[in-house]
């Protein structure tokens, strides 16, 4: 899979979620790129995507190697490294990330405090540079809102961008977040759209209200009622 993506990995510094918000000309990117689990580490691996690499770098942080060490692991193991694109950003906000020689450009990557944006096939770095300015402009909200917002900012400074010129939409999109649970706190993803981030900005606005619903659910069903009563009631 060779996909043309862009990328942000990020930990929130105030409740040290973790979170991934991905956006691609390729489609289902939810499904393949990412790889999260709280309270460890986020993962997305792309470019011409090596699917194993995300869940080895998982099972290497979980053995207690720092972000530098997994990816220097992840790399020694992959004789394809030059063509692969990796961002890795752990539990204590540190980061590592890797864009290959042979990756079809413009690619590269940027680094900030807790956070990672990368990307290939994209109309220049001005695309990565307006993605950390928006995730930094985002801090103190939640963490899914800024890794979404993180992604319009790319979108809108020009995203994918081919070679000769040639804009590429937004064909799938997801933002994942996890917090110190063992499942997602929020996994969203937009799998084949002619505009995913705007399609994920829609659903996520639809989902986000019933998260406490689906938690109660969880924690508390036999005082949870009904899904329509509990939204007339809270009145979304």
């Amino acid at each position: 899979e060779v996909s043309m993506t862009y990328t942000v990995i990020a930990r929130c510094n105030q409740t040290g979620h973790l979170g991934i918000g991905i956006a691609t000309y390729s489609l289902a990117v939810g499904g393949y790129c990412p790889a999260i689990q709280g309270g460890l580490g986020a993962v997305s691996t792309q470019a011409f995507v090596n699917l194993k690499l995300g869940s080895l770098a998982l099972r290497l942080l979980q053995t207690g190697f720092t972000p530098a060490k997994t990816m220097a692991e992840l790399l020694a193991d992959d004789p394809k490294s030059s063509y692969r694109q990796l961002g890795i950003v752990d539990s204590a906000g540190q980061a590592a990330v890797h864009t290959g020689a042979d990756t079809r450009p413009w690619s590269g990557h940027l680094t900030g405090e807790g956070y990672v944006v990368m990307g290939n096939v994209l109309a220049g770095e001005v695309v990565l540079a307006a993605m950390a300015e928006g995730f930094e402009a985002g801090a103190g909200d939640d963490l899914d809102e800024r890794l979404l917002a993180t992604l319009e900012a790319g979108r809108d400074a020009g995203g994918q961008q081919t070679a000769d010129g040639t804009h590429l939409d937004e064909r799938s999109a997801a933002v994942i977040t996890h917090d110190h649970r063992d499942y997602g706190h929020i996994d969203l993803r937009v799998d084949a759209h002619d505009t995913a981030v705007e399609e994920l900005r829609r659903v996520h606005g639809v989902y986000k209200p019933f998260v406490p619903y689906y938690q109660m659910r969880h924690e508390n069903p036999e005082e949870t009622p009904a899904q329509d009563v509990w939204a007339a009631e809270n009145l979304i």
